[in-house]
């Protein structure tokens, strides 16, 4: 992969000037970072931020982007809820911007599921060739949302897009919800 202009968005509101710094470290040595502080849109959450990663969800993304720093980010999510507390005190997106978009919802109110959650987005690679089955997974899909269930203890697929229809994941198959 290369570094040249891999442009990474940072979206937030209520994320404090350190955890960006800190987290503007972390991505600085890999990608051009464009950040936008907005105005609250989530009245559940005090904190929330949106990563938008100009890559596809892979082993090699994780290869490229060094194991070892995505473990620091890790560190640092798991942190900025410990410094907020229980309930939905942060909502965290990323967003992986492949064919199709990846995205992970970190908004789990309990912190000890909310660390299992960080520590588990990695682990979703092992399920990607089944989630990406193409005789399961309905045709033009432009983007697939994992949310993090507490009750299993793992990420699930939450939805589907394509340019015209959103699917729900239930069971083991995907149906239209629009």
């Amino acid at each position: 992969m290369s570094e040249v202009n891999l442009k990474t968005n940072l979206r937030y509101y209520g994320i404090s000037p350190w955890e960006i710094e800190v987290l503007y470290s972390y991505l600085n040595a890999r990608f051009s970072i464009s950040q936008e502080e907005i105005e609250e849109n989530d009245r559940d959450f005090v904190s929330f931020l949106e990563w938008d990663i100009p890559l596809q969800f892979n082993e090699q993304f994780f290869k490229w982007f060094d194991f070892k720093r995505w473990e620091q980010i890790k560190d640092l999510f798991k942190e900025m809820k410990r410094r907020r507390g229980s309930g939905n005190a942060i909502k965290i997106k990323i967003s992986f911007l492949g064919k199709p978009k990846i995205s992970f919802i970190l908004d789990t109110e309990e912190k000890q599921w909310y660390d299992n959650a960080v520590e588990k987005i990695d682990f979703v690679l092992e399920l990607l060739p089944y989630h990406m089955d193409p005789e399961k997974l309905p045709s033009d899909i432009l983007e697939i949302n994992y949310r993090f269930d507490p009750k299993s203890i793992r990420w699930r697929l939450n939805f589907a897009q394509s340019e015209e229809i959103k699917y729900s994941f239930t069971g083991d198959k995907w149906t239209p919800i629009n």
